[in-house]
């Protein structure tokens, strides 16, 4: 993020809601795609996150990776706090002042 801060409640113009959230799910598939540091419920959150970048939650219903992003908020801290994963967590922290 830049010098000025951008007031979400204004406007979105200038956040890549989007992308932010989609290079925080390449950080965080270092450790839910490694069998050594997930569990089953990342293996779930995997399912749900093939499904949002498929387009289809076969539930009929559009989630993206922002959505997963603002609904597992406190699962992704603790995930990235407990591997001490700095650029994670501050990418996390940026989503969630900007777009959550």
């Amino acid at each position: 993020m830049t010098g000025k801060k951008t007031d979400r409640y204004v406007t979105f113009k200038g956040i890549d809601g989007d992308g932010n959230s989609r290079r925080l799910m390449e950080l965080l598939r270092r450790y839910i795609d490694d069998p050594a540091t997930s569990n089953p419920f990342w293996e779930k959150f995997k399912v749900m996150l093939n499904r949002a970048n498929s387009g289809q939650d076969g539930t009929g219903n559009r989630r993206d990776e922002l959505l997963l992003v603002h609904s597992y908020i406190n699962n992704l801290r603790e995930l990235f706090e407990a591997h001490d994963d700095l650029e994670a967590l501050s990418l996390l922290e940026q989503i969630e002042a900007e777009s959550c």
